[in-house]
């Protein structure tokens, strides 16, 4: 009976692996295969070895997508995770009525998609036409229309913000499941102690939700170190002002789609996935390194 349970299991995991195999691992194992050639045309790729990383290690620009990456999703997440502790707080401890009601409306935003909050907001500042300047022109705030878009910091600040709106909800609702699960005994037992409320969030509240807390922290990394869709819209392609909005996946996709270098947009992919999990690493340690060092 054993032996039977084991073939059914296997035969209805098998659509899973045939689909894993052929759309996942395969894709992964050629795209790495890929960036360690050269391509000389559109079918001919020739094997270099490791030149394309010896390249990606030099290339400027690059280096500055991996920059504004990185500004990118530090001035989304850190509003983020506060934003959303908060909001899972509030909705928790507080027992606000509606809470319900308002975690449904703040998680309306990522049923979007991005590309479509990058159009309105692409519209919105629209230095000739947009709204945002056209009613600061009426309220006599300024003179003359702004163009909004021709600074560096205010183009990877808007992104930034429109990354925020869309996840914030998607993290208030995760950390409000973690603080729901913390038990009420443990609640409890420090209010007899004496404890208030500052001190059940900072000894009790936040060392019990790390679990959650690192699960919205690496996807959170995951999904900013890819960002495309919103620089792609707001820049219409191009990445200006300054290449400020050319983020790591915008110029994978230039170069390996708009300049037909395949070979050198699978090498970026790859630095990609290794800033990934290196910093993923990093942020686990630096949360359960104490932990597992006092065990």
């Amino acid at each position: 009976m054993e032996k039977k349970r084991a073939k059914w299991g296997l035969l209805f995991c098998l659509p899973f692996i045939v689909i894993f195999l052929i759309f996942q691992l395969y894709p992964i194992l050629y795209s790495f295969y890929l960036s360690l050639t050269f391509q000389e045309n559109s079918r001919t790729f020739v094997f270099i070895g490791f030149e394309n990383y010896a390249d990606l290690l030099q290339d400027k620009v690059f280096w500055q997508s991996v920059g504004n990456t990185w500004k990118i999703w530090l001035l989304c997440f850190i509003p983020q995770i506060v934003s959303g502790l908060l909001l899972a707080i509030l909705l928790t401890q507080y027992r606000i009525k509606g809470a319900g009601f308002f975690r449904a409306v703040f998680y309306l935003p990522n049923l979007i998609t991005a590309a479509s909050v990058g159009v309105l907001f692409l519209a919105l500042f629209d230095w000739q036409t947009g709204s945002v300047n056209n009613a600061l022109t009426d309220m006599g705030l300024i003179q003359e229309k702004i163009n909004w878009m021709s600074s560096p910091a205010f183009a990877q600040g808007i992104t930034a913000f429109i990354q925020w709106l869309m996840w914030f909800g998607y993290s208030s609702i995760l950390l409000t499941a973690g603080i729901a699960s913390i038990s009420e005994d443990i609640i409890d037992a420090s209010v007899v102690d004496g404890a208030n409320a500052w001190n059940r969030l900072i000894r009790i509240t936040l060392p019990l939700l790390k679990p959650t807390i690192l699960y919205v922290l690496v996807t959170s990394l995951i999904g900013g170190m890819q960002i495309f869709d919103i620089p792609m819209t707001l820049t219409k392609g191009t990445g200006e002002p300054s290449k400020s909005l050319m983020t790591m996946v915008f110029y994978l996709y230039n170069m390996a789609f708009k300049n037909n270098d395949l070979p050198y947009g699978a090498t970026i992919s790859y630095g990609v996935f290794v800033i990934i999990i290196i910093f993923s690493l990093i942020f686990f340690k630096v949360l359960y390194g104490k932990e597992d060092q006092a065990k």
